[in-house]
């Protein structure tokens, strides 16, 4: 079966070692303020 992934990977992973990431927040959600400010400006 190709969907089964490796273990060997995994058996050998130390936990006591992991690598380091540095998160990024990709995209923010508009404020309600800002969502108010552009739906005022949209009106004709």
């Amino acid at each position: 079966m190709a969907d089964k992934s490796d273990m060997g990977e995994t058996a050998s992973f130390d936990k006591a070692k992991p690598k380091k990431t540095e998160m990024q927040e990709k995209s923010t959600l508009p404020t309600k303020e800002i969502t108010e400010q552009e739906k005022r400006s949209k009106i004709p």
